[in-house]
Parts: C-alpha cells; structure tokens; sequence
C-alpha cells in the first residue's frame, strides 16, 4: 500500500513535534491551538500534504489539551473550551490536589479524542458519499445553512450575521472570473487597489492576521508584567491521581464525548459550547451536582472529554462538505490550499492515502498527547511562568516571515496580514464576530458559484424552493436555526428584567 510509504520517521516526528508545541501554546493564557496552527500553517508548504496535516492535527490536539494547565493551575482557561475546568479544576488545585486535577483532564481528553476520531473514521466517507449526490442548489444551501447555524449561536444574532455577510463581502473582493460565470473585471474596489487585488484577498496571510497578530495585539493592551505569577498554585505534594476516580464514571465519558464531537460538527460553535454544554448535562445527571464547582473530578472529566472530542468533530464537516467545524478547521483548509486540494465531498474518495493518513495522525496526536502531558505534566505546568514579552516578539516575526513566504515573497500579503491583525483587533473592540466573518469569508466564492450556476442552469429564483426535498428540508434547518436564536435572544433580554 501507498500509505505505509507515508509513515517515515519524519511523519510520526512532526507530529510528536506538534503536539508538543500545541500544548505549550495551550498552555499560556491567551495563546490558543487557533493560534498555534495559524502561526505554523507557512511551515506545511515545505513539508508536503500529509506531513504538513500531521503537524496540524499535532498541533490541534495538543493546543486543546494544553488548555487545562492554566485552567487549573491560574483558574485561566489558557483555551476558550477549557472555561469549564477552571470550575473545579482549580478549586482541586487550592486543596493540593493539582497534579490529580490535571491527570484526571488528561485521561478524560484521551477519550474524547479517541472518540471522536472513531466517529470521524466512520461518518464522514457516508456523509461525503450522499453530499456528493447534491446538486448546485443544494450545495448552495448548505453553505447559507452554516452561516446561518454560526450566526445563530453568536452572542448577537444581528451582528453575527452581519460579520458573516461581511466575510463573503470580502471574499468576493477582485476579479469576477468568467469561468465562474462572471465578465472578467475587478470588483468591490478603486482602481488604484486592482494590481494588488486582482485575485483578491489571499487566504493565508487573513488567517494568520486575523488569528495571530489580533491575539497579540489584545493581549499587549493588557500589559504583560506579572501575568505569569497571579494565583499559581505548585503541584508538589497533595492527593495522587488514582485511576479508580473514574470508577462509575463510563457514562460521563461517554456522553461528554458524544457532546463534543456532535458540537464539533456544527460549524462555527467552538469548544466552550461544547465544554457548557457537556458540563451542564452532568451537573444535572450526577448523583451528588452540589460538589460541582467545589473540586469535583467529575466536571473536570466532562469539560475536557467534550472539548477534545470537539477535534474529530470539527473535521467532519470540513473533510465531507469543505464545510470548517471551527476556527482552526478553516486554518486546515489553508493548508490544503497550499497544497492545491480542495475539501469537499469528492476529497475523501479521491485522496483515500491521504484520508487513512488524517485518521492515522489523529489517533497519534492524541496518543502521543497522553504521554507527554501525563509522564511530564510538573516540566509542563512550568510554561505557564514563560513571559510573553519573550513569546510575542517571536511570534509576531513568525507571522510576518509566513505571510510573505507563502506565496514566493508578496510583500502585499504581509500588508494584508498587518491590515487583518489591525481590523481583527477593531472587530473585537466594536463586537463583531470573527468566526462567522472568517468562515463568511472562506465559503464565500463557493456560494456566489453555486448560486449562479444554479440560476444559469434553472433560470428563476423558484428553483431553490422546489428543486428537490433535500432542498425543502434545508431550508426548514435554515428558519429552525433562525427561530432558535430569536428565542435565545429574547429570553436572554427578558432574565435582567425578571431578576430585577
């Protein structure tokens, strides 16, 4: 077989190199798994397709994870999806129970992962082979489907979908190809801007602006004198880990990880849905919820199995519909970009080496995650004392040097990455949403073409009404969606004024 030709030294190296640095990352406040893949995605270039994905999904893996050092440790989340451990993570912690806390996440994120790699290995290829059968229309559908499901589970629903119309504004920013049904002529922009964007806005250099260099720039509003001493707790002495603390614990587990990988396959919902979510289910079916939030094991095994199976969830939209589960997800479809392959429902029966490959890399990362964090989680824990004056530097020269060598020296992508690190930075400061924006902005295209061809094909707006019942039955996904966010947002409004 192809495969085992893949399965060099360097394959299993880059991966064990990845989820190391992911873990690192996770592990300091502020700097996420996103940002980690954001800021490595230039080095995928020189490495090739599978080797590259292998350092990505190490990366991924190990930046979830590595969440739980701060959350326990500083009572930090060092990860968005990571809130729910600092409930009774750190309250172990105080007790002297950190080094427990810690391995008892670890344990519980093995099985998350492992988990969801199962659901992965075994979903996607059926999901990819009916999404093939989808006609323009449909495809066209899908897309508004996962902007409208991402724009429904933001905060506000007006401005998430305004920050996801916004991102396929962007996206449509250049020349209208006539091979996708367009006159050829640039677009969306003065004239004088049509020699730097006439293929518009690059992918890459937006991803690591919007992901890397935002991340630094709200962080160093903060100041970062001190920022590693608050509240840190040692893990000598103290309670040790036993595994019997996951006696009676299987349905835990099981469930927590089913959360986080069907959250995952939402696009756009993120890990801490996926860690409340799991946590708040527990809470209502544990037999003694009044310890929760005092020191429980039992929240620290739902947050982190939800928030590690949120990574085989997360692939599933991306590999089957070229749909990004989440914000690290659309940083992969950069790294097939380079690569010059598209995600989508051909993807897995075209590339079946590479497809063995993900799975193979997944299994590896989180296997591999397990043994670095649980054998030398005392030389980990010390990552969250590194200072960020030291980090922040290097990171920012990483996304520079990335940005311009990614497509053979542009300096204007380097531009473009300062321009989207500053507008991120903006967009956090007016409340606009950057995972409906990002995603907005890489499904974009894909929906003006499916959208066109669909009109060239049918002739009248009726077709995407009465083309078939997959049609029909999208669309009723489409206003539950909506309806299920109204609700949300008027209930919201109404709590202030009962408990007033």
């Amino acid at each position: 077989m192809d495969i085992l030709s893949h399965l060099t030294p360097m394959f299993f190296g880059l991966i064990a190199a990845g989820t190391l640095i992911g873990i690192i990352f996770g592990a300091i406040p502020g700097m996420t798994a996103t940002m980690a893949v954001a800021v490595c995605l230039p080095l995928t270039y020189a490495f090739g397709l599978e080797n590259g994905v292998a350092l990505l999904l190490g990366l991924y893996v190990g930046g979830i994870s590595g969440g739980m050092v701060p959350a326990v440790l500083l009572n930090i989340p060092g990860t968005p999806s990571s809130i729910c451990t600092t409930f009774d993570g750190y309250p172990m912690a105080q007790k002297g129970e950190g080094e427990r806390a810690l391995k008892t996440g670890i344990v519980a994120s093995i099985f998350g992962g492992l988990f969801s790699a199962a659901v992965l290995f075994f979903f996607a290829p059926v999901l990819a082979d009916f999404a093939i059968k989808f006609s323009n229309v449909e495809k066209f559908l899908i897309i508004l489907l996962a902007l409208t499901v991402i724009a429904s589970l933001c905060s506000n629903l007006l401005m998430g979908i305004f920050s996801g119309v916004l991102g396929v504004w962007l996206s449509l920013i250049g020349t209208y190809s006539i091979m996708e049904g367009g006159n050829g002529e640039t677009r969306l922009m003065f004239d004088f801007m049509e020699y730097y964007l006439i293929d518009g806005f690059s992918l890459l250099p937006v991803l690591i602006g919007i992901f890397g260099l935002t991340t630094v720039l709200l962080d160093a509003e903060t100041g970062f004198k001190g920022d590693s001493e608050h509240g840190r707790i040692s893990l000598k002495g103290g309670k040790k880990f036993s595994f019997g603390v996951f006696k009676g614990q299987l349905t835990n587990l099981v469930r927590s990880s089913g959360i986080g990988t069907f959250v995952g396959m939402l696009p756009g919902v993120g890990g801490s849905a996926a860690s409340v979510l799991a946590y708040s289910q527990e809470k209502n079916f544990s037999r003694d919820s009044s310890q929760m939030g005092k020191g429980a094991p039992q929240g620290i095994v739902s947050s982190e199995a939800s928030n590690n199976a949120l990574t085989g969830g997360a692939l599933v939209p991306l590999l089957s519909l070229g749909i990004p589960g989440d914000s690290t997800t659309a940083i992969l479809i950069g790294a097939f970009t380079l690569q010059g392959i598209q995600v989508g429902p051909l993807f897995i029966g075209n590339n079946m080496d590479t497809w063995y490959l993900i799975i193979i890399a997944l299994v590896i990362a989180n296997v591999l995650m397990f043994g670095i964090m649980y054998f030398a989680i005392r030389h980990i824990a010390k990552v969250i004392e590194v200072p960020k004056y030291i980090l922040y530097p290097l990171i920012i020269m990483m996304c520079v040097v990335g940005a311009y060598a990614i497509n053979y020296g542009i300096m204007f992508d380097v531009w473009t990455l300062l321009l989207f690190g500053v507008f991120g930075w903006v967009a956090h400061k007016i409340g606009l949403e950057t995972v409906p924006l990002i995603i907005g902005f890489i499904l974009g295209k894909s929906a003006e073409v499916y959208f066109v061809k669909s009109l060239e094909s049918y002739g009248n707006y009726s077709i995407f009404f009465t083309k078939s019942p997959i049609a029909m039955f999208l669309w009723v996904l489409i206003a539950v969606s909506l309806a299920f966010a109204i609700y949300l947002n008027i209930r919201n409004r109404r709590q202030p004024e009962i408990e007033s």
